[in-house]
């Protein structure tokens, strides 16, 4: 992990980049069709939307003006829980492929686990994989318990589990009984919404190596085998997030930055959610 570049292999062997750029609550249009250009320039190759966030037009039309190949690109959507239900799962997949501007989806995510419906979800998502218009499939802000429930009788194992880790909310069970299952923990909101730049122990240790507080937060995560897509529109901060693959934490350090867990949550809990 010395390089923009640098990947993890998903369980069908599939590289997914261990960094990418999170579009969520980025305008559609200029601003994060400017984002995406910075990050693509910068060398970013992965990108995390969803159809809830409305910027999947934005997001599409970026990559396709960018000289880069779409091949070189992994792209990652949502569907939406509106969207639950094998039917409507399709239809809001295509939806999806539309606006990104896209024959194929490199990720494909379940957002959020809609009680007595994301199973069958899950049943259209296996389908989507098997006819080729998505590479990799998983889900997002899953609990242990929804994996095993989907685990029970799934035809296809999910690849990706999209879940908000940090140093205040560190899901060591839940990230290790991934790892158990060959599913791979992505974080979003890796870095507090910035708010880890106020944490006494990541700026000392920032010192030490030269980095800022954001830096060492991400480095962490890598380090711990989970993906991470900070999100940023500014050009100095995506191209400061990347900095983060010239420099190696020890196990100490990463075990510090463990200890900080207080189990609070930035975002919503997904046994108790109402959208």
């Amino acid at each position: 992990m010395n390089h923009i570049s640098a990947t993890f292999s998903l369980r069908n062997g599939v590289e997914i980049p261990v960094l990418g750029l999170g579009v969520f609550r980025a305008d559609d249009g200029p601003e994060v069709m400017q984002a995406i250009q910075y990050a693509l320039d910068v060398g970013y190759r992965s990108f995390d939307t969803a159809s809830i966030y409305g910027n999947e037009k934005g997001v599409g039309t970026a990559i396709h003006q960018h000289d880069v190949h779409r091949s070189d690109v992994f792209l990652t959507s949502k569907v939406w829980n509106s969207d639950h239900g094998y039917k409507k799962t399709m239809e809001a997949f295509h939806k999806s492929l539309e606006r990104l501007k896209t024959n194929y989806l490199d990720l494909y995510l379940i957002h959020w686990p809609v009680k007595d419906l994301y199973k069958e979800t899950w049943n259209a998502l296996e389908d989507l994989y098997d006819s080729g218009g998505v590479r990799a499939i998983g889900v997002s802000n899953f609990n242990m318990h929804h994996l095993e429930d989907i685990l029970t009788d799934c035809r296809i194992v999910p690849m990706v589990n999209q879940i908000e880790f940090h140093p205040s909310m560190v899901q060591n069970e839940l990230h290790e009984f991934c790892l158990s299952e060959e599913i791979r923990t992505q974080a979003w909101s890796p870095i507090m919404r910035g708010r880890v730049s106020d944490i006494a122990l990541l700026k000392t240790i920032g010192e030490k190596y030269g980095k800022s507080p954001v830096q060492v937060t991400l480095r962490w995560e890598i380090q711990k085998g989970i993906v991470v897509i900070p999100k940023s529109v500014r050009k100095d901060r995506i191209r400061s997030n990347a900095q983060i693959f010239d420099f190696e934490l020890s196990p100490l350090e990463v075990e510090l930055i463990d200890a900080l867990n207080k189990n609070e949550r930035l975002g919503p809990d997904p046994d108790n959610f109402d959208f």
